[in-house]
């Protein structure tokens, strides 16, 4: 476990799938819009403004590839993240809105991508540890927490329309 000033690093573990069909739907419990950006093009981490809802935060996360990676957010005013998405984050920016839902003892979140990114749906499950057992609903699909194409930071240079 890696420490910083004597506590426990944030730590995100999830799993990408994406989703095959709209099954899920009837499931959704709750759902947000949300618009977001990226300050950062390379290095050992994205920068991350994010709004979703009524709520902003902006996101420091390591730029390791796979299911476990730290993570860091904190809560921002509304209007410095309108104004650094709009002003200060690479374009186009993230928009899709977020679905929960509760299978199987755990909380899925399900993306449906807007914008240069139409058409793509993807389903995320955070896990306590990278081996964590849980069962794959009938409406996800292929794995996709490898692959560097659908880590949002990623959908900004590379929309899915273009792929």
């Amino acid at each position: 476990m890696s420490l910083r000033g004597g506590q426990a690093l944030a730590r995100e573990i999830e799993r990408k799938f994406l989703v095959k069909n709209d099954a899920w739907r009837q499931h959704a419990a709750e759902s947000a819009r949300m618009r977001q950006g990226y300050l950062n093009k390379n290095g050992p981490g994205s920068i991350r403004v994010r709004i979703a809802g009524d709520q902003a935060a902006l996101n420091i996360k390591s730029a390791t590839l796979g299911v476990s990676r730290t993570e860091f957010e904190y809560a921002i005013p509304m209007s410095d993240a309108e104004y650094i998405l709009d002003s200060l984050c690479r374009k186009p920016l993230i928009e899709k809105t977020r679905y929960k839902v509760e299978y199987a003892g755990h909380l899925w979140e399900i993306d449906v991508f807007e914008g240069d990114n139409a058409g793509l749906v993807v389903a995320e499950i955070e896990l306590d540890a990278a081996e964590e057992a849980f069962h794959l609903p009938d409406w996800a699909g292929a794995e996709v927490s490898h692959d560097p194409r659908y880590y949002n930071v990623c959908l900004v240079s590379h929309p899915y329309k273009n792929w």
